[in-house]
């Protein structure tokens, strides 16, 4: 069979790296194998599922460049995502415009007695729950609404008829996994035949639209078992199974805000460019070859081999992420980071960007780093000083450079710099200049920020010093 693959995020947050993740391995799978990607949006969950989400969701895969084959159609009006607007044939995409086809297959797996209704409370479940767990068994549905079912009740839920037995499949990553059913329980499957839970759609879903490989987090790992159970009770076809290791903080919790931002959402606001998200994000869990780490996605796609990637949880480096943004901020012409700044393409312009292009990581830092050739500083007269320069040596210093820039003779600069010393020429100038302690070279600054303006912050910083 053709290889289909799919992401399936719930909108009810900003796509998450994690989910971004996953999303491009299924998709280099995907590429790699000749194969199909899916993106279907998992918004069953009413009260916490939100436009604005599925909106980001789907904007921040675009701008990883994760453009997926079927789904929803990546477009807007008026702030909100277009409903019924989807490529492929095996649409709705959308789980809530796919209440009927649960509901056809609900009903099938009741009438075969393979599923039924569940009529205990919360507070009765929880009562069962507690009087198992103090008899040392694991907590799992008695069958009591199956095998006495209530009168006069409201069902609260439908469960699914689990057969006591070992369930086992083989992990593309993992190798065998093997689970004993018994101790799962009857599990929940819809709370009515109009609103399904998440095993028994995705089930559906994956068979509705002839998923061939199912590659997700290893928090999934647990919800296989129950899915294949599932799908063997309608005689669906076999699926193949990836579990992807998590991705830890530092100190190997699971991902949080504690160390770094957690969604794309804020990586693209901190100026990173998808091409290094993506990068990184390759990284997580998965080691090429060779010691090659600069990949372009087409590299990627060649290079992707799920044997590669570990079981263990992959460590969040933001320090790495900063250092490959870096090479691809490197890689990009002057006039493409103006652009993405949204600057004035102008000779001034592009000589600040020169000035930090080996030292910016992300595309804000351009901004940050050059404030100070837009607006000077207030800064403390101390640090004009070289060492323990006298006030009245610095003064002469900047009144010396003032001269020569006066007279446009700035090219003599270095040849007194070398007669008085360099740290007495260039530190006083450099800090007068900038209104900071570290910067670019002072004639580095000068060409930048013009005649005028130069001689005026210099007489700035004599002012301050008399």
């Amino acid at each position: 069979m053709k290889v289909r693959v799919r992401i399936a995020p719930s909108p009810t947050g900003f796509l998450h790296i994690g989910t971004a993740r996953t999303a491009l391995f299924n998709y280099l799978f995907a590429k790699k194998n000749n194969g199909q990607f899916i993106l279907r949006i998992e918004d069953t969950d009413l009260e916490r599922s939100d436009k604005k989400f599925e909106k980001d969701v789907i904007e921040s895969l675009h701008w990883l460049g994760l453009d997926w084959d079927e789904g929803p159609i990546n477009i807007a009006a008026e702030g909100q995502l277009l409903a019924n607007q989807y490529k492929g044939d095996f649409g709705p995409y959308r789980q809530s415009e796919r209440l009927d086809i649960y509901e056809k297959y609900l009903k099938q797996l009741l009438d075969k007695g393979n599923a039924y209704y569940c009529y205990c409370s919360k507070e009765e479940l929880e009562e069962e729950r507690q009087a198992m767990l103090s008899q040392g068994l694991a907590p799992r549905y008695s069958r009591h609404c199956l095998n006495n079912p209530p009168k006069n009740r409201e069902p609260q839920l439908i469960r699914f008829k689990m057969p006591e037995r070992r369930v086992s499949f083989k992990d593309m990553i993992r190798g065998e996994i093997s689970f004993d059913t018994a101790m799962m329980g009857d599990i929940a499957i819809a709370k009515n035949t109009r609103t399904p839970l998440y095993n028994f759609a995705v089930a559906i879903d994956d068979q509705e639209m002839q998923i061939t490989h199912v590659i997700r987090g290893e928090d999934h790992i647990a919800n296989t078992p129950k899915q294949i159970l599932l799908s063997e009770a309608f005689g669906f076809n076999k699926l193949h199974y990836a579990h992807l290791p998590l991705i830890l903080d530092p100190d190997r919790s699971k991902m949080s805000k504690r160390f770094s931002a957690t969604t794309i959402e804020e990586y693209k606001r901190q100026g990173h460019l998808p091409e290094a998200v993506i990068n990184f994000l390759s990284l997580l869990g998965w080691h090429p070859q060779d010691n090659q780490e600069i990949f372009s996605l087409e590299q990627l796609i060649q290079a992707m081999d799920l044997s590669r990637v570990q079981k263990a949880g992959a460590v969040f480096n933001a320090d790495k992420l900063a250092w490959i943004n870096a090479q691809y901020v490197k890689k990009l012409s002057d006039e493409k980071i103006l652009q993405k700044l949204n600057w004035e393409i102008s000779d001034k312009n592009l000589k600040i960007i020169k000035l930090f292009k080996d030292r910016a990581q992300t595309i804000n830092q351009f901004a940050d780093l050059s404030l100070f050739f837009f607006q000077l500083p207030d800064y403390d007269a101390q640090i004009l000083g070289w060492k323990d320069m006298a006030k009245e040596k610095i003064i002469k210093s900047l009144q010396a450079v003032y001269k020569l820039i006066e007279e446009n003779k700035e090219k003599d600069i270095p040849e007194i710099a070398e007669k008085r010393g360099r740290g007495e020429i260039f530190w006083p100038l450099r800090a007068s200049l900038s209104g900071q302690k570290e910067s670019p070279g002072p004639l580095e600054i000068i060409d930048a920020l013009g005649k005028e303006e130069s001689l005026r912050r210099i007489q700035i910083a004599i002012n301050k010093l008399q």
